[in-house]
């Protein structure tokens, strides 16, 4: 009788002593996940970003109405909204004006800046400023020649010459033979290079038209001008997509051949390029680059990180979007986000 009373004590004792092993290990393992957690931890389970709040300054050469810098900044605002990060936005098609908007960045002592190189002149004295204060700068959409001299961490965008030479082969493999690259901002490095690239490339005749991007009632009529004054013309390269849908008005009002063809994206020209109005776009994910340039930031000031080992840019595009394919993109442009 005492055996069986011993062996029913011994079995509840071990049975105890399994359960607050049990205990111990869930709760080690709890722990040790929070902590795991906490550690690779900058990110919250709700993803966002559980680190001291940042201030960031993004700095374009957006011009009023070009609905291609809303898809910038909409990208921004959601890598912003996920790393909190105060996000401030400033935007002149003026250079001088980008210049000051930097200074003012500088004298807010932001933790990073996110600067398009449109004019790369004109900013060199004061991204050299900023680097001084120890303010990171990185470059997107425009500057890809200039990035690296001026001591930027990292470019995202991308390469101009690169997505209009192929712009001209897909102009050759359509047959066209005489184009007009119609520039908006005359003096824009990264314009000027798309149209140097279909040059180069083309097998026909291309010509750089200038336009005041500003005033669109004008830039129709321009290019209807040119188009009846030369009917040899049979392509229009526009280097935006309202640049494009506005092309697409000054060829019915000329009444000739022309097609237009064009660079970049919204989801109206997405139409466009279902209806046949517009032959193909180039689309260089203007989102993408908008969110790389602020969470690069966060990641440098967080972590570290930084991508292209301060060497290579972060290449964006050129994506063609074509009646092929204009199905897949078009949820996404709905969206905002192509």
């Amino acid at each position: 009788m005492d055996l069986r009373i011993n062996r029913t004590r011994r079995a509840t004792a071990l049975a105890a002593l399994v359960t607050a092993g049990v205990l111990v290990a869930t709760g080690c393992s709890s722990q040790g996940g929070k902590k795991a957690q906490e550690d690779s931890g900058n990110i919250a389970v709700s993803g966002k970003a559980k680190t001291p709040r940042l201030k960031i300054a993004m700095i374009t050469h957006a011009p009023p109405g070009d609905t291609f810098w809303d898809t910038i900044r909409k990208g921004a605002q959601a890598a912003a909204a996920k790393d909190n990060v105060e996000l401030v936005y400033s935007s002149s098609a003026n250079a001088a004006d980008q210049a000051n908007y930097i200074q003012n960045a500088i004298d807010q002592h932001v933790d990073g800046i996110a600067v398009t190189l449109a004019k790369p002149d004109a900013m060199k004295g004061v991204i050299a400023k900023a680097e001084k204060a120890g303010i990171p700068v990185v470059g997107f959409n425009a500057g890809l020649d200039n990035w690296k001299d001026m001591g930027l961490l990292e470019y995202f965008g991308q390469d101009e010459s690169i997505a209009g030479q192929a712009f001209g082969k897909r102009l050759n493999e359509l047959g066209a033979k005489h184009n007009i690259c119609v520039i908006q901002d005359q003096g824009h490095v990264a314009l000027e290079a798309r149209c140097a690239g279909v040059k180069k490339t083309f097998k026909g005749k291309t010509e750089n038209l200038y336009v005041n991007g500003t005033d669109m009632p004008s830039v129709k009529s321009t290019i209807s001008a040119k188009l009846k004054q030369d009917s040899s013309i049979d392509y229009v390269v526009t280097l935006g997509a309202p640049f494009a849908l506005t092309a697409v008005q000054s060829a019915k009002e000329a009444g000739g051949k022309a097609k237009v063809a064009t660079f970049d994206l919204n989801k109206t020209l997405v139409n466009a390029v279902k209806s046949g109005d517009v032959q193909f776009a180039v689309d260089q994910q203007p989102y993408l680059q908008g969110y790389l340039s602020i969470d690069s930031l966060w990641l440098y000031k967080v972590n570290g990180n930084f991508s292209g080992g301060g060497e290579q840019p972060v290449l964006t595009g050129p994506a063609f979007v074509t009646k092929d394919n204009v199905e897949t993109i078009a949820k996404f442009a709905e969206k905002g986000t192509r």
